[in-house]
C-alpha cells in the first residue's frame, strides 16, 4: 500500500535516526526494528520509482522527503557530537543568523572569530550584544546509484547516514579551523605551553578556568592520553581507566573529553583536529561557546555521471563562530 509523502517522511527520519541496527520505534501503531523499517522503506521508494517513467514523475518528491530527513535529523547529530561545548540553531532561509553574547564586567574581553571573505577566519571584537554568522553552502554525497537503492542492495538509512556523515564532518571542520584560530587571541595567564603534557605549565590553566566553573578538558585522544598526573600518585582505578579506555578519564576534578578526530580526505594524511592544543573550557559557565548556525532547507538533487551511474548530492548553507572570553584556556604540547 502506498502511504501519503508525510508518513514517508515520518518512517524515514526514524530509520535515519535510528541510533544502532538493534533500534526498535513504533510507526502507525506498530514496533518495527529498523531491518523491518528499511524493508517498508524501500517498498514506499519502490512504488515512488519502480521503473524509469515512474522515477522520473516522482523524482521531486523522492528528493523532497530526503532533504526533510536531512534537516530533521542533522541539528540533532550535530548536538549529539558537540553540544557539549556548541550552541547550535536552525534559520529559515534569508533569516540571518544572531547570537545573543555576555554583557557585563566581561564584555570588553570577548572577542569572535568567524568566517570572512575567501573563508578566512578572521577575529572581530564585540561591541553588541547580538553578533551574526555569516552561512556558505555545504555538500555531502552519497556514491551510490538510485538504482542500487531500488534493488535492495543499499538501505534508505545507509544513504542518509552518507549524506549526513558528510555534512557533519564539514560542520566539524568549521569547528577545528575556528579553535585553532581563537587560541592565539586569549591572555596570557589563559595559555600555556611545554614540551608535551608538563603538569606544572598546565595545572595553572584549570585555576583561571575554575574560576567560573567546573573545567572540562578537550583533546584529542592520542593528546588526552598524556595528561595523567605525577606518577606518585597514579592510584590503580586510574591505571584501570588508562588500560579500558585509553586516557584517565578525569584529571584533579576535570573530566577529559575526547575530540574526535579524523582525515580531510582519504589518504589520512592531514588530520581536521590538532594534536598539539588542549582546551578548557568550563561547565555550563556562560553559554556555550562555540555557535553554529544551520540556514535554510537542505537542496538534494541526482547527478548523473558519464557512466550513466547516479549519485546522490546534498547542499546544506551553515556558519560557525567561537567566542574567546577570559574563561577559557588553551595548553599547547610542543613537539
Amino acid at each position: 500500500m502506498k502511504l501519503e509523502n508525510r508518513d514517508i517522511i515520518t518512517l524515514a527520519k526514524k530509520v535515519a535516526g535510528a541510533k544502532s541496527i538493534a533500534s526498535t520505534f513504533n510507526f502507525n501503531g506498530e514496533d518495527y526494528s529498523v531491518g523491518a523499517a528499511n524493508e517498508a522503506l524501500r517498498e514506499q521508494f519502490r512504488l515512488l520509482a519502480g521503473d524509469y517513467n515512474s522515477y522520473r514523475r516522482n523524482k521531486n518528491d523522492i528528493f523532497e522527503i530526503m532533504q526533510e530527513v536531512v534537516d530533521a535529523v542533522l541539528p540533532i547529530k550535530i548536538m549529539e557530537n558537540y553540544g557539549q561545548f556548541a550552541e547550535i540553531k536552525t534559520y529559515a532561509q534569508g533569516d540571518k543568523p544572531s547570537f545573543v553574547r555576555k554583557t557585563g564586567r566581561a564584555r570588553a574581553k570577548q572577542f569572535i572569530t568567524k568566517v570572512g571573505l575567501a573563508g578566512i577566519y578572521e577575529v572581530f571584537k564585540l561591541d553588541k550584544e547580538t553578533f551574526d554568522i555569516e552561512t556558505t553552502a555545504y555538500g555531502g554525497a552519497a556514491q551510490v546509484g538510485l538504482e542500487e537503492f531500488l534493488d535492495g542492495t543499499v538501505d534508505f538509512n545507509e544513504m542518509i547516514d552518507i549524506i549526513l556523515e558528510g555534512l557533519d564532518e564539514a560542520v566539524y571542520q568549521e569547528i577545528a579551523i575556528a579553535l585553532k584560530a581563537a587560541a592565539d587571541t586569549l591572555e596570557t595567564p589563559n595559555k600555556a605551553s611545554g614540551t608535551g603534557f608538563v603538569e606544572a605549565n598546565f595545572d595553572p590553566l584549570l585555576t583561571v578556568v575554575r574560576a567560573y566553573g567546573t573545567p572540562v578538558i578537550y583533546a584529542t585522544l592520542e593528546t588526552a592520553a598524556q595528561i595523567v598526573p605525577d606518577t606518585g600518585w597514579v592510584s590503580d582505578d586510574m591505571k584501570n581507566t588508562m588500560n579500558r579506555q585509553g586516557l584517565v578519564g578525569m584529571y584533579k576534578g576535570a573530566k577529559v573529553v575526547v575530540l574526535p578526530q579524523s582525515f580531510t580526505d582519504e589518504t589520512n594524511t592531514e588530520k581536521i583536529m590538532d594534536d598539539n592544543l588542549v582546551y578548557i573550557i568550563p561547565e555550563g559557565a556562560n553559554g556555550k561557546p562555540v555557535k553554529v548556525a544551520m540556514e535554510g532547507t537542505t537542496i538534494i538533487d541526482e547527478f548523473e555521471n558519464r557512466d550513466r551511474s547516479r549519485e546522490i548530492q546534498a547542499y546544506k548553507k551553515f556558519g560557525v563562530a567561537f567566542i574567546v572570553d577570559n574563561d577559557i584556556a588553551v595548553y599547547s604540547m610542543i613537539e
